[in-house]
This record gives C-alpha cells, structure tokens and sequence, in this order.
C-alpha cells in the first residue's frame, strides 16, 4: 500500500516556492493592519467570496445554474433542482467552516461530514460513506473515447489509507520545520489519489483545503474565493494534479507541481484582496487620494501601468505627479527603472 511521508518537506523545497511563501506571509500581516482599520470594507468582500466560493468549487465539477440562483441559495432560498441541491449543501458545508473552524479539525468525521452535506439530498445511501466499489478518474477525449487516466486506490483498501494519511499529516504538523501551507497541496494530491468517495471528492478536497488554510492562520480564504480563483486556473489545477500523481502508486510522484500551483492561487488570493479593496475602499476619494491610497495600500509593488489600469479615469499626468511627491515625500521607494519600475510603501 501506498506510505504516506512528508518529512521531506522540512528541506527539499525549491527556493522559488520557498520565496513564495515568505511574499504570502508578508502579505498576510498587512492584511491584518487593513482588516483592522477597514471593517465594513472586509464584510462586503465576506458576503462576494462565499458567493464565488459556492459557484467555484462547484463549477470545477460541472455542476452549475445562474448567477442569480446562486446568491439566492447563499441567501436561503429553497433549491429546486438537482444541481442546486448540491450547491447547497456545498453552501451549507462552506459556511460551517467560516462559522466553527476554531472548533473543527481534519478528522476522518469531518471528511464525512463534508461530504454528507453535499451528497446527502441526491446521493444519501452514499453519501458521508467511504466508497464500497472502486472508482476511476477518467480522461475523456474530443471525439467521445474515454481512458482511465488514474486508478485510485482501491476500495477495499480506502478505509486504511485514510486512516494513514491523516496519521502522517498529524506527524507532519506537528514538525515546526515542516510548512503548513507546503503540507496541505501534499495532503490534497494523496487525498485525491485515494479518492475515497464514488463521487464529490473535488469538493471535498476544496473543502480541506479552506479549513486547513484557515488552521494555518490564512483566512484569506474568508474574503477571497480560493475556489473562484481554482475555477478560473482550472486547466492548470488539473494538469498540475495529474503531474504530481504520477507514480504515487509507486511513492515515486512529485509533489511539486501541484505546490506551486497551489501557493500561486493562494498569491493571487492576496493580489485579488488588493484590487478588491481598492474597488470598494476608494470609490469617493479625490483622485489624488485615490493614486495616493492604492501606492500605500497595496501590498505588492506596483507599475505605474498598473495604477493606470485600477484606476482608467485619472490621467497618467496626475499619477505621475503623485509618483514624484511621494518619492520626494520618502513615502514610498522605487523598484527598478524605466518600464520596470514598481513602487512599494517604505
């Protein structure tokens, strides 16, 4: 049977995902200063991600209706069909997450319980239950042929590697030279592999990953849509999965792909956290203020191109007067020259 180990996590990390992480947690940090002055601003971005998170996640998997319908559901509304109903219950498993995450850790009942919430209204003699048949990951191609593209584990061997996985994520965690954000792609590839459920296991493993992100100390994922944003990479999220489960049956696959995915979507998490504060922070600004704010708010450095771009009504003469106060000002500093140059909060 497969081993589970992720000790190599503790020094086998490539220097560029290594460089990632130390951006991301930065980043974080000046989060917390924003989320502290901007209160009302974070509540408006709450209720957009759940919304995004909910047709995401789902999304990936095919299962869709409008956006209307969608927010009707985030707000209470009855499902009426087939899709819906697991929209739902996604909703339903997404919110306990926000609402008790303090409370909840990754055991084998909470994969249960996630999984019971989305399947239980379509699926429930299935539903919160290891899968008793086994199951393929099929590739399907344009002309309508079908091909097993990963065999995963099988069925009567899915209750031991659950058990095993989590014992070996338990043992990693508990090692303070082991990253938590490199832990939880690695969990999520071996999850997958396994695939203990005949059906919902994407979602699932969406699931942990909001919560593991969350125990990491990352809720990022409160605000920003993790799932949206996966959605909208879907081609790479597949192909990086696929590349890091080649020769898992062997213990010979890589993780690594689908790390540097992962840490890239959770980058582009805190970068969307910027655009959107922006969006909503700054509408009754002066323009001059509102060059000023996106220089000091931002939390990674930024191209005068890019200012122009989050903000098309100002003119690029007035950006580049605040530029030279605030260089002049020493309240900011300049990255590179010419058509590179970025600028950064000193």
């Amino acid at each position: 049977m497969r081993k589970f180990d992720y000790n190599f996590l503790a020094d086998e990390i490539p220097s560029n995902i290594a460089g990632t992480s130390d951006i991301i947690s930065d980043l974080r940090a000046k989060e917390g200063f924003r989320k502290l002055q901007y209160e009302d601003a974070f509540d408006k971005l709450r209720e957009k991600a759940i919304i995004e998170s909910v047709r995401g996640s789902n999304a990936i998997e095919g299962i869709v209706t409008t956006n209307d319908r969608i927010r009707a559901i985030v707000e209470g509304n009855k499902p009426v069909t087939h899709d819906e109903l697991e929209i739902s219950g996604y909703k339903d498993a997404l919110n306990l997450i926000h609402t008790s995450h303090e409370d909840i850790d990754v055991t084998e009942e909470t994969i249960l319980t996630f999984h019971r919430y989305i399947q239980n209204e379509t699926n429930p003699r299935e539903a919160g239950r290891y899968k008793d048949r086994n199951n393929f990951i099929m590739e399907y191609a344009s002309d309508g042929r079908r091909k097993i593209r990963f065999k995963p584990t099988s069925a009567k061997e899915t209750d031991a590697a659950m058990e095993q996985l989590l014992l070996a994520y338990y043992d990693a965690r508990q090692n303070t030279a082991i990253s938590q954000l490199f832990l939880i792609p690695c969990f999520i590839v071996d999850f997958l592999c396994i695939h203990p459920f005949i059906e919902g296991n994407g979602r699932v493993s969406r699931l942990l990953n909001v919560l593991m992100l969350y125990l990491s100390g990352h809720d990022i994922v409160r605000y920003i849509s993790l799932e949206g944003l996966t959605d909208q990479y879907k081609g790479n999220y597949y192909e990086t999965l696929r590349q890091s489960s080649k020769g898992w049956h062997e213990n010979k696959n890589s993780y690594i792909p689908f790390l540097t995915f992962s840490m890239q979507i959770l980058y582009k998490c805190y970068k969307k956290l910027d655009d959107s504060f922006m969006d909503i922070a700054l509408k009754k600004a002066k323009k001059s203020e509102r060059v000023e704010a996106v220089l000091m708010n931002t939390i990674v450095p930024i191209s005068k191109s890019e200012i122009i771009e989050k903000l098309p009504d100002i003119s690029v003469k007035t950006v580049e007067l605040v530029l030279s106060k605030m260089l002049k000002d020493e309240k900011i500093k300049k990255i590179g020259t010419y058509r590179d140059a970025r600028y950064v909060r000193r």
